[in-house]
């Protein structure tokens, strides 16, 4: 068992059923899964940007990526259909826990000037969206053998469809919110 997940099950489930009046476990809100994105835009130029992506990708998430193409073309863009324009991953059961725990105590202190994250950043239905500048905050990427930096998008979702449930939950695993 990963170390928020028992950090869940054992101290935040019970603080949240309290605080929410709730004594049914299962109706209290819960991490579903985690999704990263990695656009990669440039990649229409140079085809080894999206190989080195993908594979940092695959590094910071513990699993394979799935290579994501365009849909229909935009010349503005110089964009033809069926062209890889980026990577995404889904994380869930243990793997996500592990990335959610390596992302809170490790990866978000290694950004420059931290100051928190959003606390508004939620969709309207429970679910937490942030992006990230650049993929070197990761300890699992080596600094020596990226050629560029690339940002990604983390979404958290959850399994209440309530913006301020989904944000005590996150608070309870030590998201680090910014002070408004």
């Amino acid at each position: 068992m990963a170390r928020l997940q028992e950090k869940y099950t054992k101290d935040i489930a019970p603080a949240l059923g309290q605080k929410f009046g709730r004594e049914n476990v299962l109706s209290l809100p819960r991490i579903t899964k985690i999704v990263l994105n990695m656009g990669v835009g440039k990649a229409i130029q140079d085809k080894n940007r999206m190989e080195q992506a993908a594979e940092q990708l695959t590094l910071i998430a513990g699993q394979k990526v799935q290579i994501t193409k365009s849909r229909v073309a935009v010349s503005g863009f110089r964009l033809r259909e069926n062209q890889e324009i980026g990577c995404r991953v889904t994380l869930r059961g243990k793997r996500m826990y592990e990335f959610l725990d390596r992302l809170i105590n490790v990866a978000l202190p290694r950004i420059r000037d931290f100051r928190g994250v959003n606390p508004k950043s939620f969709d309207g239905n429970g679910n937490y969206s942030m992006g990230v500048g650049e993929q070197l905050i990761f300890p699992e990427i080596d600094p020596d053998k990226v050629n560029f930096t690339q940002g990604m998008d983390i979404t958290i979702v959850t399994s209440t469809r309530n913006d301020d449930e989904a944000r005590e939950l996150l608070r309870g695993f030590g998201m680090p919110f910014r002070e408004s």
